[in-house]
């Protein structure tokens, strides 16, 4: 048996789990839905696995005396829905303090200046809140005299609403903390398959010569939802789903995907490849925004069987906001000139699923001619998933079984993590929270990327108020809009089918 056999054969270790140094991780918005349902969780996960040393603790900040008991109440309550037994239930509570401040009043910081006391620790602080609050809390935090030379911020996306307001923020953060020193999160980037894309392409010598437009027709990029507005929608209604997915999520996909190879896995080499992507793409101004993107907004429909209220039922009023979008984009780059890059990105929508399908050329010529059973030769087609079903498939024209006439059809080479690693996966944040303590900045972006990124948008965003003011209605648990289809058939392409994948 050879080497490369050896290996496959042989069980995976357990992956690896590196205690992090000691800790104060500062929650500010610890009673909001990011909060109870990702951080804390991640949080606790992490502390199952021995990662977080005992010293550590979590203050969440909260505005209301009730929530000093109630949050860490509820808190518990969502561990043991999801298995934790009181015991180690218990063992995380003894972590967590719960501090009462109003985050726009130096005065209040006193308590929080006092809870932290003089430890050495790494200070991080988190701000799970809307994004005009961020300047006034770095100012508080640094004229309370809380911040520490070591000392960490975290800022949620959305940063800012615009070009404008993004580098108001980031002037203002700068003032008080350096680059280095800065979080701008996105979960998806903390995603395993993300993070695999940097694998598939840059140690597998099978796609990265494939990986141009020399090989590839085209690429779709989806992320569709099938939940509605839920607690967000003082925020969402204001922002839209271009703000919301697209600035952020969509567009770290994209630069994952078609970037070139950085000399070395390191924080800036990785962000600047994707800052030229930012740069290269093909800007969308004025009128173009009825010819390359798509509004759309959800009307009442069915999802899995159930009714559902449309956007407007769902607000209380009428609205303009958009809450699908779909583009069509290019990067002009040696590299990707000439293929288009279509963005797919929608709540309530029929499925819920994110992936990366890259649909390569056809055969030049078919050897089987018309064959009956040979009469078209599909595509290879490579799907990188995000969720569910985290995995790689590739496509491929097989042979049916038997000696009688001969004939093709396309099937899959399917490599899920369920699958592929008798491991759990972790959750996105379980992995960037402790890439912060750590002081990773790889899975980061960077503030002249974020910057980057509304520029691309901000054209889109003022062409929509003249040329495209209305979105297109969808019934809830469709596709989106007809016009979305109609965007990609005009090319004589068509979505990608999500059934392939299941």
């Amino acid at each position: 048996m050879d080497a490369i056999a050896e290996r496959l054969l042989k069980p995976e270790a357990a992956p690896e789990r590196t205690p992090v140094p000691p800790f104060d991780l500062v929650i500010f918005g610890a009673g909001g839905d990011l909060a109870l349902r990702k951080l804390f969780p991640a949080l606790a996960q992490r502390n199952e696995e021995g990662v977080l040393p005992e010293e550590s603790r979590i203050l969440g900040i909260v505005r209301k005396q009730e929530d000093v008991e109630g949050i860490p109440n509820e808190i518990a309550a969502k561990l043991a829905a999801a298995g934790l037994s009181q015991e180690r239930i218990a063992a995380f509570r003894r972590r967590l303090t719960m501090v009462l401040l109003d985050a726009v009043k130096p005065e209040t910081y006193g308590a929080l200046k006092e809870a932290l006391g003089d430890s050495q620790r790494v200070r991080s602080f988190y701000l799970s809140t809307p994004p005009d609050l961020f300047i006034p809390i770095c100012e508080n935090l640094a004229n309370s005299g809380i911040l520490t030379p070591t000392s960490r911020v975290i800022l949620e996306k959305p940063l800012g609403r615009d070009l404008a307001s993004a580098r108001e923020i980031n002037d203002a953060v700068a003032r008080i903390l350096p680059e280095s020193r800065t979080y701008r999160i996105d979960h998806y980037l903390g995603k395993e398959t993300v993070q695999n894309l940097l694998v598939l392409r840059f140690a597998n010598t099978l796609f990265e010569r494939s990986w141009s437009s020399r090989d590839i027709d085209n690429v779709q990029i989806t992320v569709a939802e099938t939940v509605g507005l839920e607690s967000r929608a003082g925020y969402y209604d204001k922002a839209g789903h271009l703000r919301d997915m697209v600035q952020n999520h969509v567009l770290q996909l994209l630069c994952l995907f078609a970037i070139e190879p950085p000399n070395q896995l390191e924080a800036d080499a990785v962000r600047d490849e994707k800052v030229r992507v930012l740069k290269a793409l093909r800007p969308i101004v004025g009128p173009d925004v009825q010819r390359m993107t798509v509004r759309g907004q959800y009307g009442p429909g069915a999802i899995d069987g159930q009714r559902v209220k449309g956007y407007s039922e769902e607000l209380g009023h009428l609205s303009g906001t958009e809450t699908f979008v779909a583009i069509r984009c290019e990067l002009d780059t040696w590299r990707w000139a000439g293929v288009p890059i279509y963005l797919r990105t929608g709540k309530r929508m029929a499925q819920r699923y994110s992936e990366i399908a890259v649909t390569f050329k056809p055969v030049p010529h078919s050897i089987f001619g018309r064959a009956p059973g040979c009469e078209e030769l599909y595509a290879n087609r490579l799907v990188i998933r995000l969720q569910p079903n985290d995995g790689v498939q590739l496509q491929l024209m097989m042979k049916v079984p038997g000696s009688g006439k001969l004939k093709v059809v396309p099937r899959q080479l399917d490599l899920r993590y369920e699958t592929a690693f008798d491991v759990r996966t972790p959750d996105a944040y379980e992995r960037l929270l402790t890439d912060v303590i750590r002081g990773d900045q790889t899975l980061f972006m960077r503030r002249d990327e974020v910057e980057q990124a509304w520029s691309w948008i901000d054209p889109i965003l003022t062409g929509w108020q003249e040329y495209y003011p209305q979105p297109h209605r969808y019934a809830a648990g469709s596709w989106g809009p007809s016009q979305a289809i109609g965007l990609i058939e005009r090319d004589s392409r068509s979505w990608a089918d999500p059934e392939f994948t299941e």
